[in-house]
């Protein structure tokens, strides 16, 4: 389902908020979508921009269950299924995102937010950036980006990751293309994590069809219904980055981060504009679920998983709960060491039984209250590679975050009379 589609679909089912007053990106813009916390919003009166602005897509489960055309609960298992078997998209002819064609480079006509007066500047927090590897092919993953003037940017890159591994490996400039105004199935599918050389946008196109285009002129596969395209070069230039609101809603520490020249820009008539705001309901989300089917398919490779979630407290990255079956004495103990491995940012989890709602916190709670005892079910492992985004890890500069991790194995202890341990039905 095509991004305009599912806003039409949202607007049918009166899930939209539509916003016709003149709102600035500049600061005010922000506000108005952190107030609306979880809900949908297309701002229609953007001043100055031919551009309609559109936020909160994927700021609950149910709203990507919906765009994917599943039940919230089969939301996990759809996107292991996709994971496990991605399909090669076809390219198509005169795609929609080539409709206008920019080959003078403003930058600054498109509406960027600047979210808090202490941001280093307007940043693109919703685009796709699409690169190819020299070795592994195509890739497709989330960069914030700081508009620095009409045809840079400079671009976060995190350390090891895809992008970096390919910038790395380049003598010169890395061609690099960015998708904004994208379907919800694009946009889940360029948040995971999948083994080195299987390709995000053949999941996508595994979750919902998307063919894709190809650059102008880059090397490179965008998809066909991108709403605006920017193709351009990841330079060996470095600039400072942020300061920035981040995943924690805490401020990120400012980096020296390579810059991002554009060459072109295509859009599609009057193109649609997608802000996340940093810290907020879309950004977690994005983010966090999909790591769920990452530690879903790790925990399953020890115990019987039957669900997992990233938690709203953990800013859905550090925290989760690992529902499972448990046919042996230590499945709980080793789907917690298998849980870190299916997210290595994740800092502490908790591994319930099957009669426990994970989806309920007073019922993990009440597991843990009940059934955890911690000199048999508590595992710490100290300075262990952890998340750059957690403000009280261990941070130096050119080197991985490190962090203590914590697992609460709380099962019913193997050998224990069930009944003991069950609550009362009324």
């Amino acid at each position: 389902m095509e991004l305009r589609e599912f806003i039409a679909l949202l607007e049918r089912e009166k899930i939209l908020k539509v916003i016709d007053e003149p709102v600035s990106p500049h600061l005010e813009m922000a506000r108005i979508i952190a107030a609306h916390r979880e809900i949908p919003l297309l701002f229609r009166n953007v001043p100055g921009y031919d551009s309609e602005v559109v936020s909160g897509l994927c700021s609950r489960r149910e709203l990507m269950a919906l765009a994917l055309g599943v039940e919230p609960k089969e939301l996990i298992r759809t996107l292991v299924k996709a994971m496990e078997n991605p399909s090669e998209p076809p390219i198509a002819e005169d795609p929609p995102c080539q409709e206008v064609v920019e080959e003078k480079v403003d930058l600054t006509r498109l509406p960027i937010l600047k979210h808090l007066p202490g941001d280093g500047g307007p940043y693109i927090t919703a685009g796709v950036a699409i690169i190819k590897d020299p070795d592994y092919g195509r890739n497709a993953s989330f960069h914030r980006l700081m508009l620095v003037d009409e045809r840079r940017f400079v671009a976060r890159v995190v350390e090891g990751r895809g992008t970096h591994t390919a910038w790395s490996k380049v003598p010169g400039d890395l061609e690099i293309a960015i998708a904004i105004g994208l379907p919800v199935h694009v946009l889940l599918a360029a948040s995971m994590s999948p083994p080195m050389g299987v390709d995000e946008l053949s999941i996508a196109h595994a979750l919902s069809p998307t063919p894709l285009a190809r650059c102008l002129t880059k090397d490179l596969e965008v998809p066909a219904c991108a709403e605006i395209v920017l193709e351009g070069r990841l330079t060996r230039k470095l600039a400072p980055e942020g300061p920035f609101i981040d995943l924690t809603q805490t401020w990120d520490y400012v980096r020296e981060q390579p810059i991002l020249e554009v060459d072109l820009v295509t859009h599609r008539r009057r193109p649609l504009y997608h802000a996340l705001l940093p810290g907020g309901a879309e950004h977690r989300m994005l983010m966090g679920i999909p790591r769920e089917p990452t530690i879903f398919a790790a925990v399953n490779e020890v115990a019987e998983c039957l669900d997992v979630r990233v938690t709203p407290g953990g800013m859905c990255w550090l925290h989760a709960v690992v529902k499972i079956r448990k046919k042996n004495p230590d499945d709980g103990l080793k789907a917690i060491e298998a849980a870190f491995r299916g997210h290595p940012s994740l800092k502490h989890v908790v591994v319930v039984d099957e009669d426990i709602d994970i989806d309920r916190p007073e019922e993990v709670e009440w597991a843990i209250a009940t059934r955890f005892q911690a000199d048999r079910g508590l595992v710490v492992l100290r300075d262990q590679p952890g998340s750059s985004l957690d403000p009280s890890a261990k941070h130096s500069p050119g080197r991985k975050t490190l962090t203590a991790k914590m697992g609460l194995d709380a099962t019913i202890p193997w050998g224990a009379d069930p009944g003991k341990f069950r609550r009362v039905s009324w």
